[in-house]
């Protein structure tokens, strides 16, 4: 008789443990599959980085793990679908956590999409001297939220990228030859020919300046007291500051041996005197 029962009650939830067996064998097949799928989604986009020397690899290794996430997301939907569980209530509860996180993290984000915007779009690189934000310096480091210059007095300034995206960017290394603008006054009663001369003569006497392209010289303005000379020799990238500070102290030289007079500002007062009768 007892056989009997127990035959009937196995017989009663045959269909439920072949169901339930059924469903832990496809969400264990799922959750290998997506494993496998996730991880190799994370390797094809890394390996997209690390074949092209001009992209930068942090942003693909981040780009790889979100695209792993992702699918590992959409694994533990379908793992839990299989036993029945209703996840368009889970779903719904993400997108609001994320859209809140996303309001209280809003700053942080910006600079996030600005950080890869400035990997993808490269406007400039470690090694690169830069104006942005306002700041001035040589790129030590870029990442995905921040961007770390070095200053001439070796001070470190971190700039959210946000700031950086957002304004307008000068990169004084993108070019390997750069033209370097100066301007020398010299007195109305000079000789401009003579003047152009002993400017010529101490460019071409400068280690660093190129002689092609040739500098260029000419009288840019007739101010109050002075005629200025713009004056824009050319050099490689790396001597751009050597030639900006030091071709001054040696244009003043020059125009001193050679007695041209460097005029200062000046203005000429006239008093003129009249007479009154008593």
């Amino acid at each position: 008789m007892n056989d009997l029962v127990n035959k009937i009650n196995i017989d009663q939830y045959l269909p439920d443990i072949i169901a339930g067996g059924t469903n832990v064998l496809f969400a264990a097949l799922i959750l290998i599959i997506g494993l496998f799928v996730a991880n190799k989604v994370n390797t094809l986009i890394c390996k997209v980085g690390e074949s092209h020397p001009n992209l930068d690899d942090t942003l693909f290794r981040f780009l790889g793990s979100i695209g792993k996430y992702v699918v590992l997301a959409f694994v533990a939907i379908a793992v839990l679908n299989r036993f029945g569980v209703q996840t368009a209530s889970i779903i719904a509860l993400l997108g609001a956590a994320s859209l809140a996180v996303g309001l209280a993290l809003q700053g942080t984000l910006s600079n996030l999409a600005a950080g890869v915007m400035l990997l993808i779009f490269r406007p400039y690189k470690a090694g690169d001297f830069i104006n942005a934000a306002g700041c001035f310096g040589n790129v030590q480091e870029i990442d995905l939220f921040t961007t770390v210059l070095q200053t001439f007095d070796n001070q470190q300034i971190i700039i959210p990228n946000s700031e950086i995206w957002g304004s307008q960017i000068t990169n004084h290394s993108h070019h390997k030859v750069r033209g370097v603008d100066m301007h020398f006054g010299v007195a109305y009663k000079e000789n401009t020919d003579a003047v152009r001369k002993v400017i010529n003569s101490v460019l071409a006497n400068h280690p660093h300046i190129l002689k092609d392209p040739a500098p260029f010289v000419e009288v840019e303005t007739l101010n109050d007291s002075s005629v200025d000379f713009l004056v824009r020799p050319f050099c490689k990238g790396e001597h751009y500051f050597d030639v900006l500070y030091s071709v001054p102290e040696q244009m003043k030289k020059a125009l001193d041996a050679e007695g041209i007079e460097i005029p200062f500002p000046h203005c000429k007062l006239i008093i003129e005197k009249e007479g009154y009768d008593l």
